[in-house]
């Protein structure tokens, strides 16, 4: 038997007005037979970063065909186009501003389309929730089965960014940034295995993490491994190193945030940071 439909939701709505529920009322209307499934309403509001981490660390673990709706949408009625991207296995549904950035750079095969048949959107079109009379609908229509070819062109002019890289400040140095604190606590930053190999090993070399006032010198493999009040390093489950604190907030123990700087040190190893 054939699978229902999939429609999923990231968006910096929050739970405490109407637009989620709206959203789904539009969805539900067209395919009533769908399931939908909320990844996050807590993006940060307005922030397309934080977004477009949030889409990229859940869509490939759903089955193909799955339509996913992402919408943080600061230029809502601007001339911002609204965009329908493919890829070989997923559909997003999406403002063309660089929500979808982390998509465009893990996938291969992408066809990405201009949304301009207007019979798939509500009438009228509010200037201010386009999520409720233009992507909700495209979604619904695309869960239904339409043809994406049939809601607009390719375009290849999209809006994309590259997310923040570690910089190599000399050949054992890094320079990173801590991308989002999570609702835990836990301070993600851009830095990978890739860019610090070393830093990851089975024994890793000695080394040193500043991040605000705080220097960090303990790599624990889990939460639990930390002592009461010990801020430690961590290899998060999005793949990026993470300063953490068992059972505490890393971020307010050492009063750091998103875009807190975070210099890692390595004694004895060369850093692998692009430098770009």
């Amino acid at each position: 038997m054939a699978h229902r439909p999939i429609i999923t939701l990231t968006t910096d709505f929050g739970l405490n007005d109407h637009f989620v529920g709206t959203i789904k009322g539009v969805i539900l209307s067209i395919v009533p037979e769908v399931e939908i499934v909320d990844i996050c309403h807590s993006v940060q509001a307005f922030d397309v970063l934080d977004g477009a981490l949030t889409i990229a660390q859940a869509y490939s673990y759903f089955p193909s065909g799955t339509v996913h709706l992402v919408v943080v949408d600061p230029g809502v009625g601007t001339a911002r186009r609204p965009i329908l991207v493919t890829s070989d296995r997923h559909h997003f549904v999406a403002p063309d501003n660089g929500v979808l950035s982390v998509i465009y750079a893990r996938e291969e095969r992408l066809h990405i389309r201009h949304i301009t048949a207007e019979h798939y959107s509500l009438q009228p079109v509010s200037n201010t929730f386009h999520a409720r009379d233009v992507f909700s609908p495209v979604a619904a229509w695309l869960a239904k089965g339409v043809d994406p070819e049939k809601f607009g062109d390719e375009i290849s002019d999209f809006v994309r960014f590259n997310a923040p890289k570690p910089k190599a400040v000399d050949g054992s140095t890094l320079r990173g940034v801590v991308l989002k604190a999570d609702r835990f606590g836990n301070l993600v930053t851009n830095i990978t295995p890739q860019d610090a190999p070393a830093l990851f090993a089975a024994v890793p070399v000695q080394f040193k993490i500043r991040v605000g006032k705080q220097e960090i010198t303990e790599i624990h493999s889990n939460y639990s491994e930390g002592a009461p009040g010990e801020v430690f390093g961590i290899l998060g489950s999005m793949g990026y190193l993470e300063i953490a604190a068992d059972r505490g907030s890393a971020a307010k123990i050492i009063g750091a945030g998103k875009g807190s700087e975070v210099i890692l040190s390595l004694e004895g190893a060369v850093a692998a940071g692009s430098g770009n």
